[in-house]
């Protein structure tokens, strides 16, 4: 494998402990800071809107910068931020460091991305990116565990200290192994932003934004869910999110696949209704320890099994901005992230359980297959040409592929 994938690997990994880290140490930090669930909860939600507000605003700032310069500024950042949220003494700092943590998060991917396919062979592309989402699930299945240990046995700050020096370590392996490519032709953020002017685009952020909110209504309370409800001890927390991350890599896997074979359409409606069941399930097995972690598993398959079809969608309806696309694809999953948290924890502060999380869960993952629905429809609405053009169509018959076809 070239050595510049494989620091797209690490830096996937920072920004998956950056991010997933705080599900599995939220007892802890609601603990330490003699604060509810639901409060610590909101440290994951401000994340998230770090990443909406940084995906378009990061794109922008440096899409002109030669990619290596870019990768190991964003990753300097996770350091910085990292640290800084380490040491903040108090909830309100907290907040802050960790909104200004998730700020190069989707430029990151989108360029990431970008440089990935650049770097592959020809006809690779597509296994070159999934080099960089690879890092999502390490830092599930590796990181974020062995995170949650360290948080139980020193403390969580000490978590975040460690995810910075990754950090590090990463910015280091950009700057002496990412080849120095030249930018990519960029026309500016105006033009490219012209992109949301069509319906679909929004259509399917909708569907990643609420649809994703299900994992994240999951996800956010794991903890308190296996420890109050299944009975597990504290020190589970670490195997159970090992479970977790195994789950996200194989459901990874088979979301590729899916889309390949079926539309990434498709493929996304019949993975969102089945997670509407599994979240049902969730609810009602987590008072078993065997069943509840098998049902782990199977979730976190489920959820990360949608990524890949999503990403599609949305390449494939947002043709000449592809960089930006990808950019705004991430922080609408980090709205779904930022959704699923906050409305997760109503109903733990209003007094229902931890179980009733998954219920708000399976009602965002409903609204994202209702929305999938519209776009199915929205894509067979029939073409109509504009008087002047249509002498033009007459004689124009090798016409681009219809629409239904690009994006299915």
């Amino acid at each position: 494998m070239k050595p510049g994938l494989l620091t797209l690997t690490l830096g996937g990994m920072v920004v998956g402990m950056t991010e997933f880290m705080m599900m599995g140490v939220l007892p802890d930090v609601a603990t330490s800071l003699d604060i509810s669930i639901p409060s610590a909860g909101h440290l994951i939600s401000i994340y998230a809107l770090g990443v909406v507000i940084g995906a378009p605003l990061m794109t922008a700032l440096t899409a002109k910068y030669r990619p290596r310069t870019v990768l190991l500024s964003l990753m300097g950042m996770f350091a910085l931020f990292n640290t800084l949220f380490a040491l903040a003494p108090g909830y309100e700092l907290l907040l802050v460091t960790r909104l200004f943590a998730g700020l190069p998060h989707g430029a990151f991917f989108g360029m990431g991305a970008v440089v990935a396919s650049r770097l592959a062979d020809p006809g690779r592309e597509a296994r070159s990116v999934s080099m960089m989402f690879a890092g999502l699930t390490i830092a599930n299945i590796a990181g974020v565990p062995l995170g949650t240990w360290m948080a139980h046995a020193i403390g969580w700050r000490y978590a975040f200290l460690a995810i910075a020096l990754i950090a590090l370590v990463a910015a280091l392996s950009i700057k002496k192994w990412m080849p120095n490519l030249t930018p990519s032709p960029y026309e500016g953020f105006s033009k490219s932003a012209k992109v949301f002017k069509q319906r679909d685009i929004w259509i399917i952020i909708g569907i990643s934004s609420i649809g994703t909110g299900g994992l994240f209504a999951w996800i956010s309370y794991i903890a308190p869910l296996m420890t109050e409800v299944g009975g597990f001890s504290s020190s589970s927390i670490s195997s159970i999110m090992i479970i977790a991350g195994l789950g996200m890599a194989a459901g990874n896997f088979i979301g590729g696949r899916l889309a390949d074979r079926f539309s990434p359409l498709k493929t996304t409606a019949s993975l969102l209704l089945t997670m509407i069941g599994s979240l049902l399930i969730v609810s009602v097995v987590s008072y078993y320890k065997v069943p509840a972690i098998g049902m782990t598993f199977i979730t976190g398959a489920i959820a990360f099994a949608v990524i890949a079809p999503m990403q599609m969608l949305m390449i494939r309806a947002a043709k000449g901005a592809e960089m930006l696309a990808s950019s705004a694809l991430q922080a609408s999953a980090n709205m779904g992230n930022a959704l699923g948290a906050w409305l997760g924890g109503m109903p733990i502060a209003a007094g229902y359980g931890y179980t009733s999380p998954e219920y708000v869960g399976a009602g965002l993952a409903l609204t994202g297959f209702v929305l999938c629905m519209v776009l199915a429809k929205q894509k067979k609405r029939p073409v109509v040409v504009p008087q002047p053009e249509i002498q033009q169509a007459i004689h124009s018959p090798l016409k681009e592929k219809s629409y239904e076809n690009s994006i299915s």
